[in-house]
Formats: structure tokens, sequence, C-alpha cells
């Protein structure tokens, strides 16, 4: 018993502090301010990218019409209103010219995104930016396609699955536990995928030299937080606001904006709190030598 409470004592004067710190970089790095510059860059990436992959669907024997109803799940209703309107309205032109003017403007905007986030990891670890400015560009375009990419797999895995599941348990003749299994691992995917793409993010777009280890928190709470906040803002949005009934058609962008501005909040506290516990570490090590 007395060891119990010595290990719950010491949880709390860990993360007691470690909240502290949390809040006092929060507003000194201006997390705030840069979550805004970071959900703009998406909000412009998020149409043409969502052509892109629309219309990239289109070539497989999945259906629009399945995707958008698959998206609908994780978005809030008036959102999901908006973004179907404009991809019905851009479903009839050419695709090739669509594939490529959708992808080329989604990278653009999100890699002005990226700088958003190599500028907050700069200033979570109190670094200045001295690397060129091609290099910056062309490791903000790296991470944008590694995260467009995170997107498409994800997406297609939740849509795809269940197919490759039927097809799967037909062939081999599997009972009917792997479709419980294949289940599990259809959804668990892409939180595991993210938490690379995460880990990936935070050890190369700062101006620091980082191991796995020191990023693999901030990696983990950037996914849960991404999920939770889309999940509980979906069901708030779905069911006690009345946004459409205040803002019409308008409501359904400012709906996509602050559900971005939060995600973009979780990311940049990704990042915050990987630099936090790296201080905290230094701080041991100092204390111990």
């Amino acid at each position: 018993m007395k060891q119990v409470k010595k290990k719950y004592y010491s949880f709390i004067n860990w993360i007691i502090p470690l909240a502290k710190d949390l809040y006092f970089r929060f507003n000194d790095d201006d997390v705030p301010a840069l979550a805004s510059q970071l959900a703009y860059y998406f909000i412009l990436a998020l149409f043409p990218f969502l052509i892109f992959l629309i219309n990239l669907i289109s070539f497989t024997p999945i259906t629009s019409e399945q995707a958008l109803n698959d998206l609908s799940k994780v978005i809030p209703n008036i959102a999901y209103d908006i973004i179907k309107k404009v991809i019905d309205q851009t479903s009839h032109a050419n695709r090739q010219t669509f594939l490529s003017f959708s992808m080329v403007a989604a990278l653009w905007a999100a890699s002005n995104g990226m700088n958003a986030v190599i500028k907050s990891l700069n200033k979570a670890y109190d670094r200045h930016e001295t690397r060129s400015l091609w290099k910056v560009r062309l490791l903000s375009i790296i991470a944008t396609i590694a995260f467009a990419f995170t997107i498409i797999l994800s997406f297609f895995l939740l849509i795809l699955g269940e197919v490759i599941g039927k097809s799967i348990f037909v062939f081999l003749g599997l009972s009917n536990s792997f479709k419980t299994l294949w289940s599990c691992i259809r959804f668990m995917s892409p939180a595991a995928i993210m938490i690379i793409v995460f880990a990936l993010l935070y050890r190369y777009m700062p101006n620091r030299r980082m191991k796995y280890s020191e990023v693999l928190a901030g990696s983990i709470f950037s996914t849960v937080g991404w999920l939770i906040i889309s999940v509980l803002f979906s069901i708030y949005v779905n069911n006690f606001s009345n946004y459409a009934n205040t803002y019409g058609s308008i409501g359904g962008i400012i709906l996509l904006i602050i559900w971005l501005y939060w995600i973009s909040i979780i990311i940049l506290l990704g990042g915050e709190l990987n630099a936090a516990l790296a201080y905290n570490r230094a701080k041991r090590k100092n204390k111990t030598s």
C-alpha cells in the first residue's frame, strides 16, 4: 500500500509541473496564433485535396457516394453538406485536369501550413531556423505528402477495408472470428499510421536532432487528441448547436474552420509536450551529474 501511495504522489509531482509548463508554453510560444495560421492553410488545402481524393476513388470500384457516406460519419453534418456540394459541382469536370490541379493546389497550400508547424516546433525547442529556405520548403512538401498519404491510406482502409476483409474471408475460408479481428485491425490501423506520421513530423521538422523515443509521447497525444476532438465536436454540432439556423449555409464553413483550428492546436501541443519532456529530462540529468 505504501508503495502504491509513493507511486501516486510521484506521478502527481511529475504531472502537475508538466501541466503548468505546457500552459506557460501554450501562451509564450503563441500556440493559438500559429494554430490559426495552420488552420487557415488547412482550409485552403482541404477542398482541393478532397476533390483530388474523390476523383482518385472514381478510378476504383468504390463510388463517390460511398466515399462521401463514410466521410459523413466522422465530420459534422452541416460541414459535410458544404463539402458534398463543392465535390458535386466539380465531379462532372475532366478527371485528369482536376487530379493534377487539385493535387498541386492542395500541396502548395498545405506546405505553407507545415511551415507554421516548423516555426512552432522551433519555438518550442528555443531554436532559430538555420536551414536554407529551399531545404525548409522541401521538408514542408515532404511532410505534406506524408500527411496526405496518411489520410488517403486511412480513408481507403475505412472504405475498402470491408471489401478486402470479405475477399480474404471467402478466399481462405476463415471462421467468423476473423471478421471481428479484421474489424479491429481496420479501425485501429489509421490510428497506428497517424502515430508513425506524427513521430516523423516531430522528429524531422524542428531544427534539432532527436530520437524517436523523444517524440513518441507527443505523437500518441496528438493522435488520441485528434480522434477525441473530432468525435466530441461531431457529437456537439450534430446534437446541440444551431449553426445552420444562425448562419445558414456559411455555418458549415465556420464549423470546418473551428474544427481545423482545434486540430491544429492539438498538433502544436503535441510538439510542445515533446519539448517540455525533453527539458525535464535535461533538468534531471543535470541534477544527477
